[in-house]
């Protein structure tokens, strides 16, 4: 296994183990106190790499980029929790380890580095697709869980719909009884029979 998909395989992990971070809320004076804190970090981690030289120094800023792409993306997926957001911090996520690939593939030359960019770039093409399902699935899941509830609501109101129907025709039917049951007077008293009879079944 290539480091590439080690990198894959540590960020899917990563993600499970933050799936349920990013379904919390947060206010707006945390967001913004940790959108500053993100700034503050990148702009730390960037002056870090001016002692470096070279493709090291090159890498330190994509690492430094990357991670603070990457923390802007995951807070705004905590702040405003969707699945387009989740989606877009996985998409930041394979970005910033595509990036710092390419750089390390700097290192080396010809045809060895051919293949270290290709396998950089299949490792994230495969982290895309994966946050693309992922997406995808979430959506019809979420879809789905809509129709569900809209057949369910509806299945709730025809049965409450058959409930007062079934009410309906077994008052009607009393009162059919009840009202036979006055035949049996006659004059005010059949006449106080059937007022009784429809005031106590709504007549």
């Amino acid at each position: 296994m290539n480091k590439f998909n080690t990198y894959a395989i540590a960020m899917a992990i990563g993600l499970a183990f933050s799936a349920g971070v990013m379904a919390q809320t947060m206010s707006k004076d945390e967001y913004k106190s940790s959108k500053d804190g993100i700034a503050a970090e990148y702009k730390s981690a960037k002056a870090a790499c001016g002692s470096l030289s070279g493709n090291a120094k090159d890498i330190c800023k994509a690492e430094a980029s990357g991670k603070e792409k990457v923390a802007k993306a995951e807070l705004e997926a905590k702040y405003k929790p969707s699945v387009d957001t989740r989606y877009k911090a996985r998409v930041a996520m394979a970005d910033a380890d595509y990036a710092v690939a390419r750089e390390k593939c700097d290192d080396a030359a010809g045809n060895v580095k051919d293949v270290c960019v290709k396998e950089a770039k299949a490792a994230a093409v495969a982290a895309k697709a994966d946050a693309k399902a992922q997406m995808k699935s979430a959506k019809a899941n979420e879809t789905a869980g809509e129709t569900s509830a809209k057949a369910s609501s509806k299945a709730n109101q025809q049965s409450a719909d058959a409930r007062k129907d079934a009410a309906s025709d077994k008052r009607d039917a009393d009162y059919a009884v009840a009202k036979e049951k006055c035949d049996a007077f006659a004059g005010d008293a059949k006449t106080n029979c059937l007022n009784e009879a429809k005031a106590r079944f709504g007549k």
